[in-house]
């Protein structure tokens, strides 16, 4: 019998997206509790570009494969599955490492615990764009800042896939929201989503805007992927017992911990990533209980920017290190019908 073959993206070397290669595999068959999935759609995310130069919290292992975000439905499942059958339409959950998973490929094994439904009010598309992004958010701004209507939250990298779910959430939940991006160009875009106010770092200075805008008490909350000599600045404009998340290190310089405004004013500065939430059952099914609804009511809504043909897996990647898409990045595999 002539074993079914399937595409599949890895690398085997870090480098710029030329790396990234396809590759004809056998198709791969589920292990104890695991599931296979035929991919729709996948949704890309930076921290896969940090795995891919190198950079990232994890090595890849090479021949690597990639991609935490996809959205399809399952066509197998592994012994000891019973919350999962073939034909449920589904999305992944961030909740694995790279090393071991990959959903870059026409078809994906995952552990059947990093699997969620797909959302009946969103397309395959939309669905691969919702967990890491969602979940992101949420356990930084409701389960660490704990954020309430009368605060105030500073939200850098606004434009990104994450920076538009917590400006989603934010306004959900009431609090006054100050979206950061660096030019003009995305500025309507923000309000639209819900940001009260917007900083543009090119022409305007983060600090001074931000007491004209807090009438000098500052921002409650800080949500930054950015890190480097911005967090400075960042607790400079924090109010008295303001807590700043760091989830990222875009900008790839020293960050200097800002010591004395820290004791003057109380700061939490915690380091975060959505693992925290996501391989810990009772928070993530927190999240899920969080995030479902606000789908359902539009309330939070995965923002596309671009969609890719899988064919084009290395523009799409390259588009993403540019920095000037407004929401998330979509492959597309195949068509949903």
């Amino acid at each position: 019998m002539t074993q079914t073959r399937t595409k599949t993206v890895r690398f085997h070397a870090t480098g710029d997206a030329s790396v990234l290669k396809f590759v004809e595999e056998d198709l791969p068959i589920p292990a104890q509790d695991e599931v296979r999935i035929r991919v729709h759609a996948i949704g890309l995310n930076r921290a896969e570009i940090m795995m891919r130069t190198g950079t990232y919290l994890e090595q890849p292992e090479f021949p690597s494969k990639l991609g935490y975000e996809a959205a399809g439905y399952i066509d197998a499942v592994g012994a000891g599955v019973d919350q999962w059958e073939v034909g449920d339409r589904v999305s992944t959950v961030p909740a694995f490492s790279m090393t071991r998973h990959g959903v870059y490929g026409e078809y994906t094994i995952v552990p059947a615990s990093a699997v969620a439904s797909a959302p009946n009010a969103l397309s395959l598309q939309e669905a691969s764009a919702v967990w890491m992004a969602m979940i992101t958010a949420y356990g930084a701004l409701v389960d660490i800042c704990e954020l309430n209507a009368s605060q105030t939250v500073l939200i850098t990298a606004a434009s990104s896939s994450v920076g538009v779910a917590a400006i989603q959430l934010a306004k959900s939940i009431g609090a006054t929201t100050i979206a950061v991006t660096r030019g003009s160009e995305k500025v309507d875009a923000l309000m639209a989503i819900g940001a009260d106010e917007v900083i543009q770092t090119n022409t305007e200075d983060l600090e001074s805007r931000v007491q004209t805008i807090t009438r000098s008490t500052g921002v409650d909350a800080i949500f930054d992927p950015i890190g480097g000599p911005l967090l400075d600045t960042l607790a400079l404009v924090a109010a008295p017992g303001a807590t700043i998340v760091e989830y990222g290190a875009l900008d790839d310089r020293p960050t200097p911990y800002p010591l004395f405004p820290a004791l003057q004013k109380g700061l939490t500065i915690k380091g975060y990533t959505l693992f925290e939430v996501t391989q810990s059952p009772e928070r993530l099914q927190k999240a899920m209980d969080y995030i479902v609804p606000a789908l359902a009511s539009g309330a939070m809504k995965p923002v596309i920017d671009r969609v890719f043909e899988f064919e084009q897996i290395q523009a799409a990647h390259a588009y993403m290190e540019a920095g000037q898409q407004f929401g998330k990045i979509v492959v597309n595999v195949r068509s949903e019908s």
